[in-house]
């Protein structure tokens, strides 16, 4: 917390606020605080102005509003200026999940997260300044509405904090890759929806290699199997059964014999796999310096988000579990909205927005090789070239 100084106003851009919600996890922390690093946390900062697109049954937003002194505009405009004529506040929150939306063609929910930002930069554009924003997870589900929303961010000169809790929450063991090591191989477990979950586990283990010798010079080019061709490609050595058996290692949510009876096993080694996931998924990515990484959702087998690497030099993988706590109170948010706390504070997002981008375009060209029927796909407009920040950004206390 910031002493001696006016709490810094925020505008909140949803799309819905109701119980679970992003909005409601997030905005609420602001509202009240939160628990992190051992102590109570609450925020200099004051939220001033909402924008709700959709208020289904159970809407918090009114209220919110009422209990805590701000008021709910009709646009995302009015929201931004207070109701005046010129931008009122110190940062946004974009939250654009969750709400009653359209699907594409590629199995993605089509949240307004560009027409958000857009609206956004509108004002930022006619009103002479801009201010921090957080976008939550994707950018978009395009990759060129993703990548136009950064080159907006840099041509009107603010700063832009994106992406999902997994890349700042724990890890169980407390792992980080070296900066600058070289990565020979790496390989992601999750469970959960495409285009929702698969995102969280792309870029989970996006913010581990990123890491690597050289920093993130972009995707060459990526596949989307499903099915028996899974189990197929792990016995013809397309992904690692060694790093699946420590990523595995890792899960505190093995299903199975584990619920049934109590009892571990080797998911891998016993062969329980194939009987457990009924459809596994396996997202191949290919990069431009040569590195391949893998990403196996494995629905029915684990229900949480572990990653494995074999590293030069090093004598075995190493391997961590992304800790996930459970709800309602998701503490894992808090990681997050620490360092959107520090974005808003100091002017500089605490890591770079091109993660989030890079993993958006990987997952759209993911799900358009599943499309047009699970083949190989070049991808040469992913060349995203950034650097990772040499401090750790993960919660560690």
């Amino acid at each position: 917390m910031t002493s001696g100084s006016s709490p810094k106003r925020i505008a909140v851009v949803a799309t819905v606020y109701r119980y679970l919600s992003h909005a409601q996890h997030f905005v609420d922390r602001f509202l009240v605080g939160y628990p992190y690093e051992g102590r109570w946390r609450r925020p200099d900062m004051r939220v001033v102005s909402l924008y709700v697109d959709q208020k289904p049954g159970g809407d918090q937003s009114v209220d919110r509003a009422r209990e805590f002194g701000f008021r709910v505009y009709p646009t995302i405009a009015e929201a931004l200026r207070c109701g005046g004529d010129r931008l009122a506040v110190d940062a946004v929150l974009i939250i654009g999940e969750h709400g009653d939306y359209p699907t594409n063609e590629l199995g993605q929910k089509l949240y307004p997260r560009h027409a958000f930002f857009k609206a956004c930069v509108k004002v930022f554009e006619a009103d002479g300044r801009g201010v921090p924003v957080y976008n939550d997870k994707h950018l978009s589900t395009s990759f060129e509405k993703a990548r136009e929303m950064l080159d907006d961010a840099r041509r009107l000169r603010f700063p832009v904090l994106a992406g999902s809790s997994l890349p700042v929450t724990w890890r169980l063991p407390d792992l980080e890759l070296p900066l600058d090591c070289e990565v020979e191989d790496a390989l992601m477990v999750g469970g959960g929806g495409s285009d929702a979950m698969d995102y969280h586990a792309l870029e989970a283990m996006q913010c581990m290699i990123e890491r690597r010798k050289g920093g993130e010079t972009g995707v060459r080019a990526v596949q989307m199997i499903e099915g028996e061709a899974v189990w197929k490609a792990g016995e013809e050595g397309r992904w690692s059964k060694a790093l699946l058996e420590a990523a595995l290692s890792r899960s505190d949510s093995p299903c199975g014999l584990p619920v049934e009876d109590g009892r571990t096993y080797d998911l891998l080694g016993q062969g329980e796999l194939p009987k457990l996931v009924e459809k596994p998924v396996a997202y191949f990515i290919e990069y431009n310096d040569g590195l391949k990484a893998t990403l196996l959702m494995l629905n029915g087998a684990v229900r949480d988000f572990c990653f494995a690497a074999r590293l030069k030099g090093a004598p075995a993988p190493v391997s961590t579990q992304f800790f996930l706590t459970p709800i309602p109170n998701v503490t894992y948010s808090a990681c997050l909205v620490a360092k959107i706390e520090e974005m808003i504070e100091t002017g500089r997002a605490p890591f770079p927005a091109e993660r989030t981008l890079i993993v958006s375009g990987m997952l759209e060209s993911c799900l358009t090789s599943r499309l047009q029927g699970h083949g190989r796909l070049e991808t040469p407009h992913l060349k995203v070239v950034y650097r990772a920040p040499a401090e750790s950004q993960h919660g560690r206390a």
